[in-house]
Formats: structure tokens, C-alpha cells, sequence
């Protein structure tokens, strides 16, 4: 947002500098980024005609002019411009300048012959070449006749100006206004502004209402929508006077009716447009939202189709603008419209943000919408482009505005005490002098019982809502230097983390020393990943919260699974040429309960993994073997000795995104705790993973229930142990796990561990048969065991698996 002092200086009457204003703008909260000078380096840029011109006696391109520049004398300047004429004013820029692309003047020799100054060029003066006629973008550019010599051209063209540029914050809408900057250089200055009256004259027999139909079908995201129209349009150069306050406001004059828009848009906030009335369709504009695929054809003549979310205002036949954003280019006032329709509404912001940034359009209106516009301002705003174009001649007014405004808006009333607000500020101001500010501020304050005040919001400050913001609006009026500074006053606690966060800090540390890398990901996922899993339309994974305003239309959804997050991540390295990969990642996903949301959602902290390529890195001493399951099943395994979780039972079984017959499950009772396999062929082609890949997944929370809660240790066994080796058949679908428990169980208290060492299917075994070796220790922790207890926890365990498994032993 920028506006130019002149244009203020048209509505209130103030004696500081721009620099001062700025200040005093900053301090008030109304930050002011760039005090811009449009005469820098114009300084001894002057008016001078061209009394004669001769030929350059030592150049075929140069000429000799003799320039009046009000002075008694005439001076002598060198050009090689083309397009002077004896006669013509032009811009002289005199001994000592310096121009606003840098170049000094000094007095000179061009080819032997003395010039004392330089005629300067449009691009040289830094005016806006684009917006210039063609015959004044080249050579020197031409002032127009009458104009008095030797005055300086910032007057001339209207660059005896500044340009305040604001940094203004979201909240701050009614800001984005040259009214709503009036209202605060009044509080601030004492002076009372020249509020423009805004008259219309209708003097057009026709009626609005039987010339044009307002509708709205999406009333979520257009609260009011109004019209006028004009006739016996007449499209013309906008006047001088409006061209400069618009270019002050960083915006180009186009045509008197687009530039009436702007200038209402600058001056009262609210955005407008004008379409050409033959050309809306049924004569009928309905705010709706767009279909999907529908095609809206902009102003900016590109053709984008819609996915249906999108606020447009349509015809009977077709999108004739996306609302708030852009006109349509088939309704556009061009030199031939005798009738216009203006318009102007209320859209809702955030909708009006989402539009711009997925269509890549941002402009002076959405940038309006997005932060908040007054809803009570639209017929004002109508009344007063009806009343400009009218004053230029431009138009007649046809009778009657058409508004369509659904549920009209209610005042906002906020009760404070003045107490409330001291203790809030830290200040002792005196209640009197508290609803003095706010009354100056427009609030309307009235006292109630009690001590209490009662302070009605003005309609354009959409930002009040609580007793804390008026506290905000007092303080920045009664000034924040004059509010002491104070030592933040509480008990002191001692930060720390959550337990949970501390066991999430050791498992990446442990992950990390076994040579994985940990990613940072997004919360958020899209559908297609679900798709890409493979996950069943029934699973719970698919059961996502969707985001309501999400940053990019490629993340819609809340994941429920770390593992797409894994894998777009490897993906992403794969496509970069990382082949060797060992990743991980420690972070939530979210479960709700009910879909849509009515309470928070369970969030639940899953630790994941992906592995693929080299087993070891690239060397001399290295080979090239790659990684496998083992390696996988390893790092988990070595995770669960780390954080002292023993005794797991693993065995096969199916997991989300892995293979079936390559999957290990780790289970602690019926709990599943970790689950580690090759990732699915068909969820490698679906991600356009072409080598194999090896995943884990496990839920933090779960891994800390059996974590052990307390280190411990034992001395080295004093005592020598005895090994006995078991060797047997069993069918080939029994598991070394269930042996193992059986063995565990069955091991008698000398019992220590049990280890397989062996598995064997092939010659010499029957089939659906297997060979298992396993190789089981006993220990006494005071004494020297004997063979015969030994043999006899031994012989406890032969008996068991022969009855368990069937098992036939083998010699």
C-alpha cells in the first residue's frame, strides 16, 4: 500500500514533513516502510525552449541549440537527440545536476563546441516510459506549449511529491485506504479532515432494478453483493489530477472508468469493477462458485479451468470474473461501451486468498479482501464512482441501486473497565482520558453501572472484538513511550521436556549412531498415497483429516502414516541420484475420531525407516554387496537392545506397505512393538522405486512402555556354564520363535539363553520338512552346575518340543 502526501493534503491539513508523518505513523502502529521523493535528482531540472538550432560543425548526428530558460541569457546545449524543433519546451537539466540515474552534468566540450547542460529524456527524468505515447519514449521528451520557462519540471509534471509506502499488518484492512489513513493522521495530528460529500445526481429516467438481476448462490463466501448502472458511457482519458494521485498510489491510468474504480478502491478501500453491460449475458450477475473444469477467461488473457472451489461472478451463460481477483476478459469496458455495470461487494478473505495463490494472481483488490473490507461501504463506494465519472461528464446515472445483502450487519460492543486496561498496560491512565482516545478513534462510548464502559466498534474496524484490543488501540495512541518499561514479573519454573520427547531424542540418537540419516517432514500427505500403499478402502489410514486452508493443493490431508512420508522422501533422493539411503524419521500422525472433527484428534508419534543400496559406502577396502532384510531386521533388533527391551518374540506375519513372506513382526505379549520387511513390489512400482528397499515402522509410545525403567547390570557369571546343542525336524511352517519360547519355558531355572544357529532344507530332508539347530547354555550363578542338572533341564526341553512341535530329533 502507497499513497501520496498530496493526495492527503487533498482531505486534511497537516504542518510535518513526510519524514515526521512517517514517525508518527511507525509509533502509532501504521508502519510506514519508505518515504519515496519523485523530484530526487530533479533538483535543477528546469523548463527551457528551443529559440535555434544549427548545425554541429564537427558531426553529422549532433546539433547546436541555443535555450531560453527564463534568464536574460540564452544558453548553449549540445544534443544528438533527433526530435528537436525550434520552438518546443523541453526539459533542460542545468550545470550541477544530478539526475535520477546517476549522471552528473558539468560544463563541457561535445566535438570541440561548448554545452552548458543536457535536454533530457523521458528515461532519464525516470517517468514511466510504458504509460508515455510512443513519440515520447524516444529522444527528448517534450513538455507541453504554454508551459513558463525556467520552472522547475517537477512541477511541471506533477513530480513535486512523496510517496509514503506502508508495511501495514493483516489486521489493519481499514488501513489500506487513504480514508482510513485520514482517520489516524486526525487522531495524531488534532486536525479535523475535509471529508469529500458523496452526491449522486441520478438523472437517467431507466431504473436499475429493471436492468439487472444480483444473485448469490454461495453466501459463505459473498456476504453482500451491489450494483449500479450508467449510461451514455463516454471512455476517455481519466483527468490529470487523478492520473497523478493513482501514480502516487503505484497504480496506471488506463481509462476514466477503470481509474474511477481504482481511485475509489485507494481513497475508500473498497474494490470495484465495471463490466460492460451488453456484454453480461441475461443481464444477470450471480456470486456462485465455479464448477469444476469451467473455463474463466481473465483480463490478463489467460484461460484457466476451475476445480470448483473458486468464488466467480457469472452471467447467465458463463464465468464473467473471478470474484475479488480479476475481471473477465468478455465483459471488459473497452472504448466502445455506452453502458457499465459497477460493482461491489463483500467476499470472504480467506477464499479470495486460496483463489489468488492457486491461480497465481495477486492484485491491488484481492490483497484488499484478503485482509478484510468494510461491508457497510459498498453502496458508498458505488455513489461515489457514480459521482466522479458524472463530474467529468461521462455519464448519465440510472436511478436506484441494486443490493443484495442476505444478513445485514450488527454492531460490535465491547465492555471494559478502566482498570482493565491499566493492569493490562501496566499505566495509570485516567478513565476520562481512556474513552477521550477511543472517541477520537470513532468508538462510541457510553458508561454503564459499575464502573464499566461500553464501546461501540466502528463498522470498518473488523479487528475489535475484545477488551484487549482496545487496550492495543490506547496504547498506541497514548503513546508507548510513555508507558515505563517493566521487569516481566512470575515464578520461575524449570523448563524441560516430557519424558516422551526425551525417549525420542535417545531413539534418533541410536538411530543415528547405526549410521542412518534423519528427515524432516511435512504433517500433511495427499490421497495418493493411500493409492500408492495399496491401502484398502476400509483401512483406518484412509480415514484423514482434510486441511481447511492448506499451504499448497499437494498437501489436502493430516497424514495418518509416516511411512508415505519415508517414502516420498527416498523418492526424492532416489530422483536426485542418492542411491544409498538410510533414512529415518521420529514424528506424529493423527487418528480422528470422528470425521468431520468435532474434537481433537489422537496424535500418535511413530518412529520409521527406509533402506536401500550399498551395505557399506563407496571404497577401496568396500565391497559392493547391497542391503537386505537382515540389515533391516538388524538395525531394529540392535534399537531394541539399546533402549534394554528384551525378550521379543519375532515371527512372520503382514504389515502396511511390506511384503508378505519377507515381513518380521516383534511382538512383547499380543502387542505388536516393531515391524520391519522389504518394502511391497507393487508399492515400489506404484512410488517408481526400481531396486529393493526395506522399511520399518514402530510407535514411540509403545517402544517407552517396555523400555526398561531403569538401567541395571550383573557381575560376569564366577562360574563355568553348560552348552548342549539341539538339533531336529520340524515342519517347515513352525517358527524359530515359538521353539524358542517353548525351549524358554520348559529351561528350568539354570536355564540362561538359547541361540539358532542352524536352519537346513534340502537333500536328506523330508519334504515340508526343515532341520533347526539351536544351541541352548545353562548357568548357576553360585556354584559349578553338573551334568546331570544339566541333563535334566535338557531332557525337560526334548520332551516338550517333541510334544509341541512333533519334533524328531536329530544325531
Amino acid at each position: 500500500m502507497q499513497v501520496s502526501v498530496k493526495w492527503l493534503h487533498d482531505y486534511i491539513d497537516f504542518t510535518e514533513t513526510a519524514e515526521e508523518l512517517a514517525d508518527k505513523l511507525t509509533m502509532a502502529g501504521i508502519p510506514v516502510e519508505n518515504v519515496i521523493r519523485a523530484d530526487e535528482g530533479l533538483e535543477k531540472v528546469i523548463s527551457g525552449r528551443i529559440e535555434k538550432i544549427e548545425v554541429h560543425p564537427d558531426s553529422d548526428h549532433m546539433v547546436i541549440t541555443s535555450m531560453n530558460v527564463g534568464g536574460d541569457e540564452l544558453i548553449q546545449v549540445v544534443t544528438g537527440a533527433q526530435n528537436v524543433r525550434e520552438g518546443q519546451i523541453v526539459p533542460v537539466a542545468m550545470i550541477g545536476a544530478k539526475l535520477p540515474n546517476g549522471q552528473k552534468i558539468s560544463k563541457g566540450k561535445l566535438r570541440g563546441v561548448q554545452s552548458n547542460g543536457m535536454l533530457c529524456s523521458a528515461g532519464e527524468l525516470k517517468l514511466d516510459t510504458e504509460a508515455l505515447p510512443e513519440e515520447q519514449t524516444a529522444g527528448i521528451y517534450i513538455l507541453p506549449e504554454g508551459i513558463p520557462l525556467g520552472l522547475p519540471v517537477t512541477e511541471v509534471l506533477g513530480l513535486d511529491d512523496v510517496v509514503l509506502e506502508f508495511e501495514l499488518t493483516a489486521n489493519r484492512g481499514d488501513c489500506f485506504s487513504v480514508f482510513g489513513l485520514l482517520r489516524e493522521i486526525a487522531v495524531l495530528t488534532g486536525n479535523e479532515p475535509r471529508w469529500p460529500e458523496i452526491k449522486v445526481s441520478e438523472d437517467d429516467g431507466a431504473k436499475a432494478e429493471d436492468m439487472l438481476t444480483l444473485s448469490i448462490e454461495a453466501e459463505e463466501l459473498c456476504s453482500r453483493f451491489s450494483a449500479r448502472v450508467l449510461k451514455n458511457v463516454r471512455v476517455a482519458p481519466s483527468p490529470e489530477w487523478m492520473q497523478q494521485r493513482l501514480e502516487g498510489a503505484g497504480i496506471r491510468a488506463i481509462n476514466n472508468v477503470v481509474d474511477v474504480t481504482n481511485f475509489v478502491m485507494v481513497e475508500l478501500g473498497q474494490p470495484m469493477h465495471a463490466y460492460d453491460y451488453d456484454q453480461i449475458a441475461g443481464h444477470s450477475l450471480t456470486a456462485r462458485r465455479a464448477s469444476e473444469g469451467e473455463k474463466l477467461h481473465t483480463l490478463d488473457d489467460s484461460e484457466r479451468l476451475a476445480k470448483g472451489n473458486e468464488l466467480v461472478i457469472a452471467d447467465a451463460e458463463k464465468p464473467a470474473g473471478l470474484a475479488g481477483i480479476m475481471g473477465g476478459l468478455e465483459s471488459e469496458v473497452t472504448d466502445g461501451t455506452t453502458t457499465i455495470v459497477l460493482e461491489a461487494a463483500c467476499f470472504n478473505g480467506p477464499s479470495i486468498r486460496r483463489t489468488a495463490r492457486a491461480c497465481g494472481l495477486h492484485s491491488e483488490a484481492s490483497g484488499r479482501f484478503e485482509r478484510g473490507t468494510d461491508i457497510t461501504g459498498t453502496i458508498r463506494a458505488l455513489d461515489r464512482a457514480a459521482q466522479l465519472l458524472q463530474d467529468m461528464g461521462a455519464c448519465t446515472v440510472v436511478q436506484g441501486v441494486v443490493d443484495v445483502y442476505p444478513v445485514p450487519k450488527e454492531p460490535v460492543y465491547v465492555e471494559f473497565t478502566a482498570e482493565q486496561i491499566n493492569t493490562r498496560l501496566g499505566t495509570a491512565i485516567p478513565a476520562a482520558e481512556i474513552t477521550a482516545i477511543l472517541e477520537k478513534l470513532c468508538f462510541r462510548v457510553s458508561q454503564q453501572t459499575g464502573g464499566i464502559f461500553r464501546a461501540e466498534v466502528p463498522h470498518w474496524r473488523n479487528d475489535v472484538t475484545l477488551m484487549e484490543d482496545l487496550s492495543e488501540e490506547i496504547a498506541r495512541i497514548y503513546g508507548f513511550e510513555k508507558i515505563a518499561a517493566s521487569t516481566p514479573r512470575g515464578n520461575v519454573t524449570q523448563g524441560g521436556q516430557k519424558p516422551l520427547q526425551v525417549f525420542a531424542d535417545r531413539v534418533k540418537l541410536a538411530l543415528t549412531h547405526m549410521g542412518m540419516c534423519e528427515e524432516v517432514s511435512f504433517s500433511f500427505t495427499n490421497p495418493d498415497i493411500f493409492d500408492k500403499m495399496e491401502l484398502p478402502e476400509s483401512s483406518i489410514l484412509r480415514r484423514a483429516i482434510p486441511i481447511m486452508n492448506p499451504l499448497t493443493d499437494e498437501f489436502p490431508l493430516v497424514r495418518t502414516t509416516l511411512l508415505g512420508s519415508i517414502l516420498e522422501n527416498a523418492v526424492r533422493n532416489l530422483s536426485r541420484k542418492n542411491e544409498d539411503i538410510k533414512l529415518y524419521d521420529v514424528a506424529p500422525v493423527f487418528y480422528p475420531k470422528a470425521l468431520p472433527l468435532t474434537e481433537l484428534p489422537r496424535e500418535v508419534v511413530k518412529v520409521a525407516g527406509f533402506m536401500t543400496g550399498r551395505r557399506n559406502p563407496v571404497g577401496w577396502s568396500n565391497d559392493s554387496a547391497q542391503l537386505d532384510f537382515y540389515d533391516a531386521k538388524g538395525i531394529v533388533e540392535d534399537l531394541l537392545e539399546m533402549l534394554e527391551i528384551g525378550r521379543c518374540q519375532v515371527e512372520a506375519g503382514e504389515y502396511t506397505a511390506m511384503h508378505p513372506g519377507k515381513t518380521a513382526l516383534f511382538r512383547k505379549g499380543k502387542e505388536i512393538i516393531a515391524a520391519v520387511g522389504e518394502l511391497h513390489p507393487k508399492v515400489a512400482g506404484n512410488f517408481g522405486i526400481t531396486k529393493k528397499a526395506y522399511i520399518f515402522e514402530m510407535d514411540l509410545l509403545t517402544l517407552l512402555k517396555y523400555t526398561a525403567a531403569k538401567s541395571s547390570c550383573a557381575a560376569l557369571p564366577r562360574y563355568p556354564g553348560i552348552c548342549r546343542d539341539l538339533a531336529m525336524l520340524v515342519d517347515e511352517n513352525v517358527s524359530a520363535a515359538e521353539i524358542e519360547r517353548t525351549i524358554s519355558q520348559n529351561g528350568g531355572k539354570f536355564f540362561s539363553c538359547v541361540t539358532l544357529f542352524d536352519v537346513y532344507q534340502g537333500k536328506q530332508i523330508a519334504a515340508g520338512k526343515k532341520s533347526m539347530a539351536f544351541s541352548i547354555q545353562f548357568q548357576s550363578n553360585d556354584r559349578t552346575l553338573t551334568d546331570a542338572e544339566a541333563d535334566e533341564s535338557f531332557q525337560n526341553i526334548l520332551e516338550a518340543v517333541k510334544k509341541e512341535f512333533d519334533a524328531e530329533l536329530r544325531g
